[in-house]
């Protein structure tokens, strides 16, 4: 059985869209997420930020009104204070995000979700 791909998708971003277009591309079927229906959890939002590599705030969509609006640029803001505004607020989740058995990847720029995928 082959591993199992999960896109969180924004089907009205065009980025996102590449992103599907890409992985069927590849021949590969993967689990789509509509997050603006169907936020991850907290603890779901933890592991893609860890398996990213990246510090959390690389997940923020910082050109959303709402990132300033709720202050998220303040860099004193802890991990748990900015989970806290993207589950309240799901648009702040930047995508498209691609998770594989081998991590997972912002597609921003799109060929980093290469770096995940076999």
């Amino acid at each position: 059985m082959p591993a199992t791909i999960t896109l969180y998708h924004n089907p009205k971003c065009s980025t996102s869209r590449n992103a599907l277009a890409l992985l069927r591309e590849r021949g590969l079927a993967p689990r789509v997420v509509e997050y603006l229906n169907t936020p991850p959890s907290r603890d779901e939002l933890k592991a893609i930020a860890a398996a990213t590599g990246e510090p959390l705030r690389a997940l923020l969509r910082t050109k959303q009104p709402e990132y300033l609006a709720q202050g998220l640029d303040n860099p004193a803001l802890t991990d748990e204070q900015l989970l806290d505004a993207m589950l309240a607020t799901p648009v702040l989740i930047n995508r498209p995000i691609v998770v594989t058995p081998k991590g997972a990847r912002l597609g921003r720029p799109l060929e980093k979700v290469l770096e995940v995928l076999d």
